[in-house]
């Protein structure tokens, strides 16, 4: 379990004595406090080059990377990107995404189930920000604690896979309200699973009104054409 964000704070909150109970609370606060600070300083630093900056979240196995091999693949010649892997081990997802060429810096956060603004405050020294118009932040494959902390984010995406289950947004609700867009993945393994692909949209609007959505499938193609225009829409926003 992480031993330096929220999530296990909450949890000793929970378990803990009247007398542990206001220190735990204050330590979370500061934390929280402390890491909004910092992505006020990415934020204003990103802002200054106009770059648009994607946090994309998901649980383990949703098919980010694969979705950004694809993406950088086909969307390279159009928009230069810049990306940060976040796992807690290995540079493997970093091999993957230098391969197609893109500028990529990998994090490993050990224990750590989250990235957190300072760790990408120095992460981006390693990019020409001012040649860059997309920055990728692939947070570490969690439902959970990535959703608390901001990174100096334009949008947080959420990706859903079709094998997960419908009813991810209200098992893990803050993750959704948090994003801007959801993307449905895996989409071409429908007539095989048992997914209520419409419910899981009601569950999400539940939690989230506004939240976005586009299906697609990294593997056939499908709706990529839809996910593509969204990035070029939201780069004209900040030129």
């Amino acid at each position: 379990m992480c031993t330096d964000c929220g999530c296990l704070s909450s949890t000793a909150k929970h378990l803990s004595t009247q007398t542990d109970e206001p220190r735990k609370i204050q330590i979370e606060e500061s934390l929280l406090a402390k890491n909004s600070r910092l992505a006020q300083v990415n934020r204003a630093r990103f802002l200054a080059h106009h770059l648009l900056v994607l946090n994309m979240m998901s649980s383990p196995g949703s098919g980010k990377t694969s979705l950004l091999e694809r993406t950088l693949a086909e969307r390279k010649q159009h928009f230069a990107f810049a990306v940060v892997e976040g796992d807690q081990q290995t540079e493997n997802d970093a091999r993957r995404i230098a391969a197609t060429g893109v500028p990529v810096k990998q994090i490993n956060t050990g224990s750590g189930c989250h990235l957190d603004a300072h760790m990408i405050s120095h992460s981006v020294d390693h990019f020409n920000l001012e040649s860059t118009d997309i920055l990728i932040i692939e947070n570490v494959g969690n439902l959970v604690c990535p959703a608390s902390f901001d990174l100096g984010e334009d949008h947080k995406v959420v990706l859903l896979s079709v094998t997960e289950g419908e009813d991810k947004p209200l098992k893990y609700p803050q993750m959704f309200q948090a994003a801007s867009l959801m993307l449905i993945n895996k989409i071409d393994l429908l007539p095989y699973l048992q997914f209520d692909l419409e419910q899981c949209k009601s569950f999400a609007r539940r939690v989230n009104p506004a939240i976005e959505m586009i299906e697609l499938s990294c593997q056939s193609g499908l709706g990529l054409d839809q996910w593509y225009q969204w990035l070029g829409d939201k780069l004209a926003h900040k030129q």
